[in-house]
């Protein structure tokens, strides 16, 4: 398989922050959900469909903590593709699995989430966790997972969101401010973490993503708002004609 990687300056940009963020991105997420993104990730994969024996694809991949729930799920019979274009992440998802008690059939790819380097019709089941809004071309990454997946599997799309309850969104907002960017910040990745909210206010909502989703050729589809709003799942199904 070839990596793609992309070639936009902007992308270019994302990719070298999450180079940056690596070695403190799963120490930070503990810190900054009190542990709740585990629960939270276990959903996305029950959403996914996927089941043991399966081929699955987890898109913008980071550390792996997802693609390795995953790989738990589709247990010895079946193999997990984590693909990201971030290769710190990756060194660090790949040696976090090394040291995992139980062995895991998990192929890491580096590669883009608007291009990637699989045929049609390959997976019977895909992921993503807090990657739709750090691509530059949300509907062409929602063709490309219509693209991979076999018909009738699904994807299953974790991400946060700017919550619909203003007292809620202020409360988010307060919490990205008060401790999510001075708990970067004690990290020295201040700015890195500061781009959470304007990520956060050009995000899709859930009904904006349900017609994108749609629009890329998925049916049926739903948003799950979850922890208040200020998370939600996508849930997408590829038809089976």
């Amino acid at each position: 398989m070839t990596s793609i990687l992309p070639s936009h300056p902007q992308a270019q940009d994302i990719q070298s922050l999450f180079n940056r963020i690596a070695p403190a991105y799963d120490r930070l997420n503990d810190r900054l959900s009190l542990g709740q993104h585990r629960v939270w990730k276990q959903m996305t994969v029950a959403w996914s469909g996927a089941s043991p024996g399966n081929i699955c694809l987890d898109v913008c991949c980071g550390s792996g903590d997802l693609a390795r729930r995953l790989a738990r799920q589709v247990g010895p019979t079946g193999r997990v593709y984590g693909v990201d274009f971030s290769v710190g992440l990756l060194e660090v998802a790949r040696q976090q699995t090394a040291d995992s008690i139980q062995p895991l059939a998990i192929q890491w790819v580096e590669g883009d989430a608007l291009n990637l380097p699989f045929e049609a019709n390959q997976f019977d089941a895909a992921t993503m966790g807090y990657g739709l809004r750090n691509v530059l071309d949300i509907p062409r990454s929602l063709q490309e997972l219509h693209r991979v997946l076999k018909p009738g599997a699904r994807v299953a799309i974790l991400d946060f969101h700017r919550p619909s309850s203003r007292f809620i969104r202020n409360l988010q907002q307060w919490y990205l401010d008060t401790i999510v960017v001075p708990a970067a910040e004690s990290l020295g990745l201040k700015q890195e973490y500061a781009y959470i909210s304007p990520s956060l206010d050009r995000f899709p909502t859930g009904r904006e993503q349900v017609a994108l989703a749609q629009q890329a050729g998925f049916a049926p589809v739903t948003h799950y708002p979850i922890a208040g709003g200020t998370m939600g799942v996508l849930v997408a199904q590829k038809p089976f004609h």
